[in-house]
């Protein structure tokens, strides 16, 4: 079978990550996604070391299965390439600055009116209506602002960012969710829409529990570290040579966690025996764990832990993760035309991923995308339209 997306056209207007991660998960679910790239190209391009034959990791990361286009959106040439790609699309994400799509003669109520069935994605900092419609949005300015770094880090030490851009990644996971709804959508109605997803808005809901709880107290979140706010223990604990995380997440698990740690009068103990006297006392708790846990290594707790049924994980670094065997046999490790990329979580029975297109070089497919069109690539390039 085709791809689940097989047939369906999308324009990418987009740079850095949230717009990118959209159309690379469109991509490999089947999409021709077309990059439309400025002559400098995307800004990732040049965000290395480390870099493989002039490419960056990550640009790699988020860009593969796509075709690039390179133009000058303020070319006068630039309207006409536009029109034929917009007649043809079914998707289109941009990421710009409110207002400068339009300045740049690729704003909703234009495209639409070329297109009206076009699914049109705008992803930005704060959304684009309300007092944040105007402000740049970064992902570590939006995990400051949103309320994710003051919940992040040591429970004594400073706020702390995420070590990845989560909110990027979360908002182009949503945009993706979007696009997929509006493309339902249209099959009924017949029509495109505007998708608006932002950064802020992503960040907030994502605190889930965390953002409930202050709703249901009116109480401000506070930091944890490693611990969880509502769950005792469920965390990570030294051992004589390492971490490991632990995660007891139910009264039963407390019950297997006790018996694997021959101690059954926790059971009992009116600040141990469920999960709500373990949150008031979970000073006492932990600290008779790491106790016991500091004595042996990690392997022999982990060991204990999967004889008991109790979740347990080593705490790897990033290279350790990249190399566990479960990467491997779900197929996370991939490489097309010799670089080597994380693959895509979608496991898909029917119409599964399919990996057709390395990282594009800039402006690789711009010919290619160009006839395809019946537009003339030669002449538009000597006009400075395209390159």
């Amino acid at each position: 079978m085709h791809p689940s997306l097989h047939g369906i056209k999308v324009l990418e207007l987009s740079r850095v990550l949230a717009g990118p991660w959209c159309g690379m998960t469109l991509a490999d679910l089947g999409a021709d996604v077309v990059k439309l790239e400025p002559f400098g190209g995307d800004d990732t391009r040049a965000l290395g070391p480390p870099f493989r034959d002039g490419m960056s990791a990550y640009f790699a990361c988020c860009n593969r299965n796509k075709r690039s286009l390179a133009i000058d959106l303020r070319a006068p040439g630039a309207a006409a390439v536009i029109a034929a790609l917009v007649a043809d699309a079914d998707v289109l994400i941009e990421n710009y600055r409110t207002g400068t799509a339009e300045k740049f003669g690729v704003g909703y109520e234009q495209l639409a009116a070329l297109n009206p069935r076009l699914v049109y994605c705008s992803i930005s900092g704060y959304g684009r209506t309300g007092i944040g419609a105007q402000w740049p949005g970064y992902d570590f300015v939006v995990q400051a602002e949103a309320g994710l770094m003051a919940i992040t880090g040591p429970a004594d030490g400073e706020p702390s960012k995420a070590g990845v851009a989560l909110v990027d990644l979360m908002t182009g996971q949503n945009a993706a969710i979007a696009v997929l709804a509006a493309l339902r959508a249209r099959e009924v109605s017949g029509l495109g829409q505007r998708i608006d997803v932002s950064l802020f808005d992503t960040q907030l809901q994502a605190l889930a529990n965390v953002a409930s709880s202050v709703c249901f107290t009116g109480e401000d979140a506070r930091r944890y570290g490693n611990a969880h706010a509502s769950i005792v223990p469920y965390q990570s604990f030294r051992a004589s040579d390492g971490d490991f995380a632990l995660a007891v997440a139910s009264d039963k698990l407390w019950q297997q966690l006790c018996e694997a740690l021959q101690r059954p009068q926790w059971l009992t103990d009116p600040m141990f025996r469920d999960n709500a006297a373990r949150v008031r006392h979970r000073d006492v708790v932990c600290a008779a764990l790491a106790a016991l846990f500091v004595a042996q290594p990690v392997q022999h707790w982990l060991d204990a832990m999967a004889r008991a049924g109790v979740p347990a994980a080593r705490v790897n670094t990033v290279k350790q993760a990249l190399e566990h065997p479960v990467a491997h046999d779900r197929g996370m490790r991939i490489a097309i035309d010799d670089i080597p990329l994380v693959g895509s979580p979608l496991h898909l029975s029917g119409t599964p991923v399919h990996y057709r297109r390395p990282p594009p070089k800039l402006g690789e497919h711009t010919d290619e995308v160009l006839a395809e069109l019946g537009l003339d690539a030669k002449a538009l390039c000597g006009d400075g339209v395209v390159c």
